[in-house]
């Protein structure tokens, strides 16, 4: 059984620097061995839920601008898999959520920055699959729900995204994290850890500095994705817990 995570993936230099949390998904990535990931990623939205279906090695997207060649250079060879796209697919339609399939797509650095560290060289097959940032935190949830039971049969669902992600707060002279952020991971790690799910799916009325912390829900809502894909027996995790610039998060959590 491996459990579903949430990881904070934060700059796209997480490819090439060496950090509190990069050295975290190594180690992480080092006691899981997946048949399979699948990975929702905050940096593919579209309207219908859509899987990447293929069996090629996907194309490495390089979707930022202004940083350093290096990051150009670098490609994350991971596979698709037909067959189990379809079968994720079918567990959505079963549910009543509309999906697509793409056998185009490359994968984002959404998927790829924290997938290369975890997994330096990809061993299994990786399944991409989009967000749709206006859907309400319950229906991001039930997203979730239809993929329960995936973790008993060793496959790695991941939400890849960022607890605080507000580019326009950034303090880079900070050397502490800002409390305010600190403030709103705090009161996340509390209602995950007692399953207050109304209140969560109530955080942007609830909790403190919430239009700070989610400026724009993108990067928010794998969490709730995540959290509906594990087993509401187990306890909530925190397995990572870092920031950078002040108020980037790299909160990690499994479920």
């Amino acid at each position: 059984m491996i459990s579903p995570i949430f990881v904070g993936h934060g700059s796209p230099m997480m490819a090439i620097q060496d950090t509190a949390c990069t050295q975290f998904l190594l180690d992480y990535g080092k006691k899981l061995s997946p048949k399979a990931i699948v990975i929702f990623t905050a940096h593919w939205e579209t309207e219908v839920l859509t899987i990447s279906s293929t069996n090629d090695v996907y194309d490495t997207i390089y979707d930022f601008r202004g940083f350093p060649d290096e990051l150009f250079q670098i490609k994350y060879p991971a596979k698709g898999d037909v067959e189990l796209a379809r079968m994720i697919a079918d567990r959505f339609t079963a549910k009543g959520i509309s999906v697509n399939l793409d056998s185009q797509r490359g994968l984002d650095h959404g998927s790829w920055v924290p997938l290369l560290r975890m997994f330096p060289t990809p061993t299994c097959p990786v399944i991409q699959v989009s967000v749709n940032p206006y859907l309400p935190p319950a229906e991001q949830y039930r997203i979730g729900e239809a993929l329960r039971g995936l973790d008993q049969e060793d496959i790695l669902i991941i939400g890849s995204g960022a607890t605080v992600h507000n580019l326009r707060a950034l303090n880079w002279d900070a050397k502490e994290p800002d409390a305010w952020a600190v403030d709103f991971d705090e009161w996340l790690i509390q209602n995950m850890q007692s399953q207050n799910l109304e209140v969560l799916f109530d955080y942007a009325a609830l909790a403190p500095n919430a239009r700070m912390a989610v400026p724009r829900p993108e990067h928010f809502i794998p969490l709730f994705i995540t959290m509906g894909s594990g087993d509401p027996e187990r306890s909530v995790q925190v397995i990572h817990r870092s920031y950078e610039v002040g108020s980037l998060s790299y909160l990690s959590v499994s479920f």
